[in-house]
């Protein structure tokens, strides 16, 4: 197998869920990375998009099956690698609706909250002002309702942890950086406190990161973030076909 990816939230979960399954016993030897340099356009080329028609990372290549979004890869290689991670039988239902609500709802609102927060800084503050409102109050209420699943449980299914964690950490863990407040959000905080001790995590995350930034970036890297951020984020990057 091989994983094509890049440090960011979609590609923090595949190495996450690498790691955790490693902790779950597989050795995933055969298993390569490969970096995909984003702010280079290396999406772009022939031999990404031969692999993801997308040209968004992350993607999987196990033999002749090419997997491409990064919650379709979670729950391909949970299936494939048998564990806690997704439940076998009508149970998997608990997990999976919040996989896909992560990738509905959470990734496309904070993503957008980010993108206007930190990398339009040639956009006027009076064109953003309502997308930020927008976006911010939405990202609100999105981890009310994540708060809300999140009582009296360690993780969001329940006592596991599960894909469903691994879906929504690399989005809600970056809350200052997107800067949605979640700190009336008790339950959420405990949480990502909670989830970033887990080992396998805390490997999956140093993925493309230099080990003493994998929770606090130097001003050098905040400062290249933003500066690719505002690349990818611009409408002269945006493109109306392949």
């Amino acid at each position: 197998m091989e994983l094509l990816t890049s440090p960011t939230p979609n590609g923090w979960k595949v190495t996450i869920m690498v790691e955790e399954l490693r902790e779950a016993g597989y050795d995933l030897a055969d298993l390569t990375l490969t970096t995909v340099d984003i702010m280079k356009g290396d999406q772009f080329t022939e031999a990404f998009t031969a692999v993801n028609p997308n040209q968004k990372i992350p993607a999987l290549v196990d033999g002749d099956r090419n997997v491409i979004e990064s919650c379709a890869i979670l729950q391909y290689l949970a299936e494939k690698f048998p564990s806690p991670l997704l439940p076998e039988g009508e149970a998997k239902w608990d997990v999976l609706p919040w996989v896909y609500w992560q990738a509905a709802n959470v990734g496309p609102i904070f993503g957008n909250k980010l993108a206007y927060t930190r990398y339009m800084d040639d956009v006027p503050d009076e064109a953003k002002a309502h997308p930020l409102e927008r976006f911010g109050k939405e990202a609100r209420r999105l981890t009310h309702v994540l708060d809300k699943k999140l009582e009296g449980n360690d993780y969001v299914c329940g006592d596991d942890f599960t894909i469903a964690d691994i879906a929504l950490y690399p989005w809600l863990r970056g809350w200052k950086w997107s800067k949605v407040d979640i700190t009336d959000r008790p339950n959420v905080m405990a949480w990502v406190d909670r989830v970033r001790e887990r080992p396998g995590v805390g490997r999956g995350l140093a993925y493309g990161v230099p080990e003493d930034e994998i929770d606090r970036w130097s001003t050098e890297r905040r400062d290249s973030y933003r500066k690719g951020g505002a690349t990818i984020a611009s409408n002269e990057r945006l493109r109306s076909d392949l």
